[in-house]
């Protein structure tokens, strides 16, 4: 894997973790349930390490689009 490729899976990574926690924040919004205790835990959410997923993700999506 070169470093276009771990910079792929890098910001593929950060692009879920950031659809995740605004859709966490959305839920909670609609329940209603927004305290502060609940923002302070949307906000500090560790972006996840990235995942087999991910990685096959961006292996297929890199072997449509090469060349």
């Amino acid at each position: 894997m070169d470093d276009r490729d771990r910079l792929i899976i890098s910001l593929a990574a950060q692009l879920r973790a950031e659809r995740e926690t605004r859709e966490a924040f959305a839920t909670a919004i609609r329940n209603g349930s927004v305290s502060m205790d609940v923002l302070e835990a949307i906000l500090t959410d560790p972006v996840p390490v990235i995942t087999r997923e991910d990685i096959i993700g961006v292996q297929r999506w890199l072997s449509k689009h090469s060349h």
